[in-house]
């Protein structure tokens, strides 16, 4: 098993680009905005009121009894599931050899805050009888696995920003371990609320660009200020190559490898040493020298802090040679959802031979030592790529991906 490549068959996705991955995808290439002010009378009196919001209602695809039960997240993991599925051709499997990683953050955050509301306000005899399923952090893989009659494994990392990357890495680990043939994975994350928007500001981590929401959040820019917050999901299908063989299956590209590592040091600050390993452990684990990487997808959330020192470990694990593309200053930072919209558009990048711009990026940070992606989608032949995501907690996560 462990000789087997792993296949990557299925793509879905929902983002503040698009309801879909092909419109998601559009937008990254395009270089577009998916950042607005939040205009909500919730957000009134908020010192930080902007984010990246889906411009559709995840939940009016799915039949009303159904989206009811379900936490916004759930929802959106549902739809991006059934997606990326529709895509894979609904491969026929034994359902003890299927399995569902989704990692998140936060869980059903928004759940969490609207039923606690309701308590407040003295009516906990109004509260959904469905809010423990809805506010559960493993719901999504959950609500997946359910709706696939995968049997394998319903598994969900809670790893901060790195949760939707571990994912995919459990998953790609689980097929090289012959522990399943096929597995839906990938992360989700419906954070925007009044309490994260709050606590993020509080500890100085947003942008507070309110008069120019598009042009807030500027990755490797030496004028950043912060993220923004995001809510987003991206699902991948991930199959033993010779299972996808088998039935005829297209691959739009290679997992190739993976690492997850912990810097085990400080609860938010990152260790570029630590970042570095990461990816140079994916990189051997793959079999792909650091010179036949072409792109790397940044985490590079636009935090003055975190920008450079993922820019230091990129040049020391692979070099200044690869272009580098970052894209939250289009969709906002996602958290658990960030490491799989990641790994989607280097898979996209990797299929398309597109790599899409960093927007924003006028003024290059002195520190920053990288061929970064600005102005227009740059074409090229890929073979190899890099995605990371890092999350609060130390943790790292490194997903290599090749050319099918």
């Amino acid at each position: 098993m462990a000789d087997e490549r792993i296949m990557v068959t299925g793509l879905g996705a929902m983002t503040p680009l698009g309801g879909d991955l092909p419109t998601s995808w559009k937008g990254l290439l395009a270089g577009a905005s998916g950042i607005s002010l939040i205009e909500d009378d919730w957000a009134r009196d908020l010192p930080v009121r902007l984010a990246g919001r889906l411009p559709v209602d995840p939940g009016a695809s799915l039949p009303r009894a159904e989206a009811r039960k379900l936490d916004r997240g759930e929802q959106m993991a549902l739809v991006a599931a059934r997606e990326a599925w529709a895509q894979a051709g609904k491969p026929e499997v034994d359902p003890y050899r299927l399995a569902v990683v989704i990692g998140t953050g936060y869980g059903g955050v928004q759940s969490t805050l609207s039923q606690h509301r309701i308590v407040e306000a003295g009516n906990a005899r109004r509260m959904s009888p469905h809010a423990i399923i809805m506010l559960m952090a493993n719901g999504p893989a959950a609500w997946v696995a359910i709706d696939l009659g995968a049997r394998g494994g319903a598994r969900t990392p809670v790893s901060a920003c790195a949760s939707g990357a571990e994912a995919i890495a459990m998953g790609m680990e689980m097929i090289e371990h012959g522990q399943a043939d096929v597995v839906v994975a990938g992360g989700v994350e419906a954070p925007v609320d009044n309490l994260p928007l709050a606590a993020f500001a509080q500890m100085r981590a947003l942008s507070t660009r309110h008069d120019d929401p598009a042009a807030a959040s500027r990755p490797f820019d030496a004028d950043r200020d912060g993220f923004v917050l995001g809510e987003g999901v991206a699902v991948v299908v991930l199959e033993r190559e010779s299972f996808a063989a088998a039935r005829g299956a297209r691959a739009l590209a290679v997992a190739a490898g993976c690492a997850v590592n912990c810097d085990a040091i400080d609860i938010v600050a990152a260790d570029p040493a630590n970042q570095a390993r990461a990816i140079t452990t994916a990189l051997a684990r793959s079999g792909v020298a650091p010179t036949d990487v072409d792109l790397v997808h940044a985490h590079a959330t636009s935090t003055p802090a975190g920008d450079p020192r993922e820019a230091e470990a990129i040049e020391t694990a692979i070099g200044a040679h690869p272009a580098v593309t970052a894209t939250k200053a289009m969709t906002g930072h996602t958290l658990g959802a960030a490491g799989a919209i990641g790994a989607a558009a280097t898979i996209c990048a990797l299929r398309d031979g597109l790599i899409p711009p960093i927007r924003n990026l006028e003024r290059l940070d002195p520190a920053v030592k990288l061929d970064v992606v600005t102005g227009t989608a740059r074409p090229g032949v890929l073979r190899a790529a890099v995605a990371n995501a890092f999350g609060f907690g130390g943790h790292n996560a490194a997903l290599v991906f090749t050319a099918a």
